[in-house]
């Protein structure tokens, strides 16, 4: 019977241990990312008579310190669009996320125009540089709304 080789062994116990560090590092970090979602926005559209409203967040996470993700996505449109199905409307609207850091001053904002139709809109993310601590948003349209405010925390 073979005796098991020694290096052998301690390279196994390495690999072992140095992957269960990794995990640990990992789930770590990720438990202390963060999503923050702000009040709903309900506004009118532009593309006929449409109303929709727009949902948004912030995801944060210290894998990328003083950085915050600003999403943005409009629920299902509801109204009459001015198109060839105008009981189906595909509609838009200019969607605002002004951003204020409470603790350095810096500034800034993500505008995009977001297009909906029956089944909502896609997606709308961009990373912003707010740097750390306490930032304030509003989330409003170019259009009728009611504009949300909301805080959340960016790590450094």
């Amino acid at each position: 019977m073979r005796q098991p080789n020694v290096a052998r062994v301690v390279a196994v116990a390495a690999v072992v241990a140095g992957s269960a560090i990794a995990a640990t590092i990992g789930s770590s970090a990720q438990a202390s990312a963060a999503t923050v979602a702000f009040p709903d926005v309900p506004t009118l559209a532009n593309g006929g008579v449409c109303w929709t409203t727009i949902n948004s967040w912030a995801d944060t996470s210290p894998a990328t310190p003083g950085r915050a993700i600003l999403n943005v996505r409009a629920a299902p449109v509801s109204g009459v669009g001015s198109g060839q199905y105008p009981f189906a409307p595909l509609c838009e609207v200019r969607t605002t996320v002004a951003w204020h850091n409470l603790d350095t001053g810096a500034a800034g904002r993500f505008d995009n125009i977001v297009a909906t139709g029956i089944y909502g809109s896609i997606q709308y993310s961009l990373f912003q540089d707010t740097g750390p601590g306490r930032v304030e948003v509003t989330v409003s349209t170019d259009t009728a709304n009611i504009p949300a405010h909301a805080t959340f925390d960016v790590p450094g």
